[in-house]
């Protein structure tokens, strides 16, 4: 019975969060000792925004924490199911809503989930999340599928004409200089897909490339992980709960969160926080 509740108040957020229509939407309050992230949750995602808005509004999510922390990296957080004592292998969890729209830029609110090894679909833990940090990427790096440069650039290198550059890949790979190592790709990149008629590149829109080079993120996770939310406020806490001390990933400190909703106009939370929604929204 009690599941059959929770599933029926998981149908009626979906359905009123679809009925909040353009005139209103959430706004998510992430309350932390270091203060507060105010983030919304993108319309495209539906199933993620109702099941958020379904543990935030029942109080699911307080009293839990983020539990894990990596500088430059992201904080994640709402492990609901380990506190209320649920065996790992009855976890809920989310279908893929992974959108080429969305990108792991700082500020973006993200779903934890296990690998693909077991986990070919994608399929999102149905409490845990994270909030990016990362750091700034040049265009270059940025666009470039370095999976398939890792592997192409052997195949390169057998070629005659390139005995210098396996000198070299071979002098900096045994002196441990990996960022040289990686110029060193980067510079080949394009003559490399010349050579062997192959693509090294991977897609990103004018304003992706802006928001990774002006303010950073975790590019590696784009479209691996369903990105269903955006801060819109307290960018600095995020800052602050990743400086925090750790122990193999861990806060030293444990920093708790609580999670409040409130409903607001469209127009006011443009106008208070400067979020401006995409036409599809």
């Amino acid at each position: 019975m009690v599941q059959k509740v929770r599933y029926l108040i998981f149908g009626l957020l979906l359905f009123s969060s679809w009925a909040c229509g353009k005139d209103k939407d959430y706004v998510v309050t992430i309350s932390t000792r270091h203060g507060d992230i105010k983030a919304i949750l993108f319309d495209d995602t539906p199933e993620h925004k109702a099941n958020f808005l379904d543990l935030a509004e029942s109080g699911r999510f307080d009293s839990t924490f983020f539990h894990r922390v990596i500088q430059g990296f992201m904080i994640q957080g709402g492990d609901v199911y380990s506190k209320e004592g649920l065996p790992a292998q009855d976890w809920p969890t989310l279908p893929a809503e992974i959108r080429s729209n969305h990108v792991h830029t700082k500020g973006m609110l993200a779903a934890a989930r296990q690998g693909d090894a077991i986990n070919p679909q994608k399929r999102s833990n149905g409490s845990q999340f994270y909030i990016v940090q990362g750091r700034t990427y040049e265009e270059l790096e940025l666009t470039t599928d370095f999976p398939a440069l890792q592997k192409a650039v052997f195949q390169f290198m057998q070629l005659a004409s390139q005995q210098k550059m396996k000198e070299e890949y071979t002098r900096l790979y045994q002196e441990g200089k990996l960022d040289s190592l990686n110029l060193l790709l980067l510079s080949k990149r394009d003559e490399i897909a010349k050579t062997l008629s192959i693509s090294l590149t991977k897609p990103y829109t004018k304003e992706q490339i802006q928001a990774y080079a002006e303010l950073g993120g975790a590019p590696h996770l784009d479209f691996e992980y369903t990105v269903f939310g955006q801060v819109i406020s307290g960018l600095e806490v995020v800052d602050k709960i990743a400086a925090e001390p750790t122990t193999r990933e861990v806060p030293n400190q444990a920093v708790m969160i609580k999670v409040t909703v409130e409903k607001m106009s469209r127009k006011q939370i443009e106008k208070e926080f400067g979020y401006v929604y995409p036409p599809s929204q």
